[in-house]
């Protein structure tokens, strides 16, 4: 997978690693099958017993049983920002001015697949034809920006930013991980008042084929922040994100701010809480005291996994991203306006 990189409107002094390659998709079919998953450990391979409770398989009461943690990789809408209904509102101001009549509920089963399936896929179940998807991201964008997502306008969760500061007092790395563009990344942060160099690494859509649920920016985070995925802890508020951790063998908190927890359940996430605030230290590091922990009873198999895209090799055909230089930030549309900064 070639990586372009384009110099960025940000300030260059102390950059995390950025992965942006501007490809986006417009396939809303996430039909997938395990016969890709080579690198899945023979271990996980077997089934997961339809009523296994979670404690009995992922999470462990302690912190031994649960594993190593190095890294957290946050999603942004709906687990650092309180972006989603934002952004639906955004939308559907986009088919107004289309003159297509659309609601906030019809975006959602395409939350976190990124701005193309998640408008594309709206246009495509209302019947639109000649959707041009990217014009649509365009605008989509533009009113995003300057309506609902103005610098320190508050779109931050509480906690988040104590979150994000007490993994790095801790010693772990952080990422955003993100199905969103670039342009949209940059601007969540700034009005949610969380400073771009807080992050070692932020990869975004624009640098995929493939976006949640399947594997691959989750991948990709791990190998720019050269943490393994067995050592990385994914926070997510969208089935779609669920389900790529799941997919990516990496642990999952799911929080419930945008989807009920019978829904986030099917992910089989290995812990659920209310929101990024009643995330603690705990959680991530030893997986949280069991009587607290949320357990997912219906399991689905391990096998009904989303593989990789054929252009992310585990093997090293992202070369590009360990040569990152933490000097220079990088942006597939040019990130934001400079009075927007």
């Amino acid at each position: 997978m070639a990586l372009r990189l384009t110099p960025s409107v940000l300030p260059t002094h102390g950059k995390p690693k950025l992965a942006t390659l501007f490809n986006p998709t417009s396939n809303f079919s996430f039909k997938f099958t395990s016969k890709s998953l080579g690198i899945l450990p023979r271990k996980m391979s077997l089934k997961v017993s339809a009523c296994q409770k979670l404690e009995e398989k992922n999470v462990r009461g302690s912190s031994t049983e649960w594993g190593k943690v190095s890294a957290v990789l946050f999603d942004m809408d709906g687990v650092l920002c309180n972006s989603e209904e934002p952004s639906r509102k955004a939308a559907v101001d986009v088919f107004a001015e289309m003159g297509v009549h659309a609601t906030v509920d019809d975006f959602v089963p395409f939350m976190g697949m990124g701005e193309a399936n998640f408008l594309g896929g709206v246009a495509s179940a209302k019947g639109i034809e000649g959707f041009d998807t990217e014009a649509a991201k365009k605008r989509f964008f533009e009113i995003y920006l300057f309506k609902y997502a103005k610098p320190n306008s508050g779109i931050g969760f509480p906690g988040a930013l104590e979150l994000v500061s007490q993994c790095k007092s801790n010693g772990l790395k952080v990422a955003v991980a993100s199905s969103a563009d670039r342009i949209k990344v940059d601007a969540n942060l700034a009005a949610a008042g969380l400073p771009i160099t807080m992050f070692d690494a932020i990869v975004s859509a624009d640098a995929f084929k493939n976006l949640k649920p399947a594997p691959d920016i989750f991948l990709a985070a791990s190998r720019i922040l050269d943490v393994p995925i067995s050592e990385c802890i994914v926070i997510e508020d969208a089935l779609a994100g669920v389900q790529a951790a799941k997919a990516a063998k990496m642990r999952c908190i799911a929080v419930t701010t945008t989807l009920a927890e019978d829904i986030l359940k099917a992910g089989e996430p290995s812990l659920i809480r209310k929101e990024i605030s009643d995330i603690s230290l705990e959680d991530i590091l030893n997986g949280g005291s069991g009587s607290h922990n949320v357990m997912v009873q219906e399991s689905q198999p391990i096998n009904d996994l989303a593989p990789a895209s054929p252009e992310f090799n585990m093997t090293g055909s992202i070369t590009e991203l360990s040569n990152y230089p933490t000097s220079g930030a990088v942006s597939s549309i040019g990130g934001l306006p400079e009075e927007m900064l």
